[in-house]
């Protein structure tokens, strides 16, 4: 048993069950035994690989795609250029090396700000991005006042659930108990008027739903801000384009699953984005919300093909067959390429945002 667990054990001993959004949060974020508290978790050595740490030609067309954003806004000055949860700052660092050779006059305007908790992962961050100056902040309450452009790859899968399961009728609050010892998930008490969306409604007789308290807060933070100061946001992570019912946590260890339960504290923990959801939150919120579109679609609508060929003119032998299969995998319906989303968000009355000009070719579950 894990440290987190054998805590997580004495309080539900002590206490009673726990959310299922609990138990998660308990998980990633616990000040002493949190995943994300711990050292760096990515690539072969860790437990995870990201899209930035696949190929370089991800982060640098999400640069390309802020520095249109912003010149579409009107080229507001100062901007902040935000990105929630950057890993070791590969993102970062391959966004901004393209924004300085595609529009200089944005890589003057921008000061660079990270929401990044993980102490191991900022050192990396501090050591990628020396030049660029960043900022970092604990949330997004912390950044500054006025115009940001936000990017989040890989952000909101992180941020807890809540599991609802119906049975009878009923919708349930999924929990986390204790039997025999071990931590369990059970079947909790009833809710009397759960937030669900429409898409929820047609779950069977025990089947389950997801909601993200956490994420849904995000992204009415976001579309506040981008109302009241403009901007706009980029999200992209794996999930459903509608929603629907289902199960999606899941837990990952060396870039193998493991059982959610079983390591707690150790092991990444994660869920579906339910991009329908946030969508209808940001509009909600004042903003216009545009997509989602499949990760394949946003990337070769930005122009993936053009930039993989010019890599591939300076590249020979076992580089370019590497630089290929990268760009690959990013767009391999097989691959991350339709089970990943790409959602934007961003005020009303603007020009719509780079990748998401033909809405009605968006595709995927």
């Amino acid at each position: 048993m894990t440290p987190l667990a054998a805590a997580l054990a004495r309080r539900i001993a002590a206490t009673g069950p726990i959310t299922v959004e609990a138990f998660m949060a308990a998980c990633l974020a616990d000040p002493e035994h949190g995943y994300y508290r711990g050292g760096d978790k990515l690539g072969r050595a860790g437990d995870f690989t990201t899209a930035p740490e696949i190929s370089q030609i991800f982060g640098e067309l999400l640069g390309l795609w802020s520095a249109e954003t912003w010149r579409l806004l009107g080229a507001p000055t100062p901007v902040a250029l935000v990105e929630l949860g950057p890993g070791r700052g590969t993102l970062m660092a391959d966004a901004l090396r393209a924004i300085g050779r595609a529009m200089p006059q944005f890589r003057a305007a921008l000061a660079v700000h990270l929401v990044e908790i993980s102490p191991g992962l900022r050192a990396a961050q501090r050591e990628a991005l020396a030049a660029a100056a960043p900022t970092w902040h604990d949330d997004i309450a912390q950044l500054p006042d006025g115009p940001l452009i936000v990017l989040a790859n890989e952000f909101f899968d992180a941020l807890p659930i809540r599991q609802l399961e119906r049975a009878g009728g009923a919708w349930h609050e999924r929990v986390v108990t204790l039997a025999d010892g071990a931590l369990r998930l059970a079947r909790g008490p009833v809710i009397a008027d759960p937030p669900l969306e429409p898409g929820h409604r047609t779950a069977p007789d025990g089947g389950i739903v997801e909601i993200a308290p956490a994420a849904r807060a995000v992204v009415t933070q976001l579309a506040s801000r981008i109302v009241r100061d403009g901007g706009a946001a980029l999200i992209i992570d794996y999930g459903p384009g509608a929603s629907a019912p289902g199960d999606s946590l899941q837990a990952v260890r060396r870039h193998a699953p493991v059982d959610a339960l079983a390591e707690p504290g150790r092991a990444d923990l994660t869920a579906h984005v339910d991009f329908a959801a946030l969508a209808r939150v940001a509009v909600e919120g004042g903003a216009a919300a545009y997509g989602p579109v499949t990760q394949a679609t946003f990337l070769v609508r930005l122009g993936l093909a053009q930039r993989l060929a010019v890599l591939l003119r300076n590249a020979s032998g076992t580089q370019a067959r590497d630089v290929a299969s990268g760009a690959q995998r990013l767009i391999d319906p097989a691959d991350m390429g339709n089970l990943f989303k790409v959602l934007a968000i961003g005020p009303h009355g603007r020009a719509v945002p780079p990748g998401f000009e033909f809405p009605g070719l968006a595709g995927g579950t």
